[in-house]
């Protein structure tokens, strides 16, 4: 990754300081000309150079952005990783990585998953001669058993979106690389705050970082993390090529959000805990989905690869798909919208909003979901404010 001019990045071997140190610290040393403490916003398109070809590191701000740079040195130093690279949205971020893929190729995606991640590789990326399929990633004996050899990428989700199950990312990363393939892992709802999916063995992760790194329902972006040399020189330069580049202000605002992420993902944290426990009690829920849950088939997996459950929370009713859809239009804190991992607190219907692609497909969402993304507002408000709505259903 090379040295930018926002600041540098930590080798691996200097990640001695704590988390929040380095959401404040890595990549963002002080501006270097008039010591600016916080990385400015670097609102230009073009840079000045000597002479033909020679410059400071920055010549077209769609290749490189000093504010674009600082971001993306802290967040690759969060994951544990050597590159990183920021995209104007999460989807963008998918599609760049997908284009890794040449016709012939096979994906193997989780049977749970984003609605617009189903759509980009079962719509888009087959257009190009690529094929998918669906996995039931919680049984890697089975993925391993069922291998198409022409799987090039697992992609995975863990917690997924909307159901929040839980995969075992060393063991699907053990079966993926027996076979040669790559492992994606979508570490959006975790956050690096959370999870750190390198670690356990993931070749790249991928983040939406509109939700929980933004933090702020503000800005919309995306981003991609690996210690894969090869892998990384592909994707900068189709950074570069395509062009789906986040301007230096989302930068700046994304930057700004990460900073604070360790002590907003504690507090959602707390928040989830509390509403859970009015879920499990209340007449009107059928099932409450929280990897925090004894309860939750893939909580001894989230134990040893989360650091907490985090902010996301799905249930169902008993009432079924008119009581959900009526549900998400009677509180008065939760507001009903799509996205995620704001500080204010979210709820939504799956099946109608962001999960409506995948309706008759094998990642279709049951009708009596709906999914919460807890905020960081007073716990006790939240809880009351989604228990009286459950009461008038």
């Amino acid at each position: 990754m090379r040295e930018g001019f926002a600041g540098r990045v930590l080798p691996m071997s200097e990640h001695t300081d704590g988390f929040e140190t380095r959401a404040i610290h890595a990549g963002q040393d002080p501006e270097p000309i008039t010591g600016s403490v916080i990385t400015p916003i670097f609102q230009t398109s073009t840079y000045a150079q000597p002479s033909p070809g020679d410059h400071t590191g920055y010549e077209y701000s769609r290749t490189g952005n000093p504010t674009r740079t600082a971001l993306q040195d802290a967040l690759a130093n969060l994951e544990g990783a050597r590159f990183g690279y920021a995209f104007a949205s999460g989807l963008a971020a998918e599609d760049t990585v997908l284009r890794s893929l040449v016709s012939g190729d096979h994906v193997v995606l989780g049977n749970d998953a984003y609605g617009g991640t189903f759509r980009l590789i079962s719509q888009v990326v087959t257009r190009a001669g690529v094929t998918w399929s669906a996995a039931d990633l919680t049984n890697p004996g089975a993925l391993d058993r069922d291998w198409n050899p022409a799987t090039k990428i697992v992609w995975m989700e863990t917690p997924t979106n909307p159901l929040l199950t839980v995969f075992d990312i060393a063991a699907i990363a053990e079966v993926t690389h027996k076979h040669g393939a790559k492992l994606v892992v979508d570490n959006t709802f975790a956050s690096p705050y959370l999870q750190q999916p390198i670690e356990h063995g993931a070749d790249l992760v991928i983040h939406s970082t509109t939700k929980y790194i933004g933090g702020h329902s503000d800005v919309v972006g995306g981003f991609a993390a690996t210690n894969d040399e090869e892998w990384a020189n592909d994707i900068q330069y189709l950074q570069n090529a395509v062009g789906a580049v986040p301007g230096p202000m989302d930068c700046f605002l994304t930057t700004r959000g990460l900073k604070t992420l360790g002590v907003r993902m504690d507090r959602h944290t707390a928040n989830a805990e509390a509403i859970v426990e009015m879920l499990l009690a209340h007449p009107a829920v059928s099932h409450v989905l929280y990897p925090g849950l004894d309860s939750h088939p893939g909580a001894e997996i989230a134990r040893r690869q989360m650091k907490a459950a985090g902010g996301m929370i799905s249930f169902r009713v008993h009432a079924g798909l008119e009581a959900a859809k009526s549900l998400t239009t009677r509180t008065r804190l939760f507001t009903l919208a799509e996205s995620l991992g704001g500080i204010e607190s979210l709820i939504e219907h799956p099946g109608v909003m962001t999960h409506a692609s995948a309706a008759g497909s094998p990642l279709e969402v049951p009708d009596d979901l709906v999914r919460l993304s807890v905020g960081i507002e007073t716990g006790d408000d939240l809880v009351a404010d989604l228990n009286e709505a459950l009461d008038q259903i």
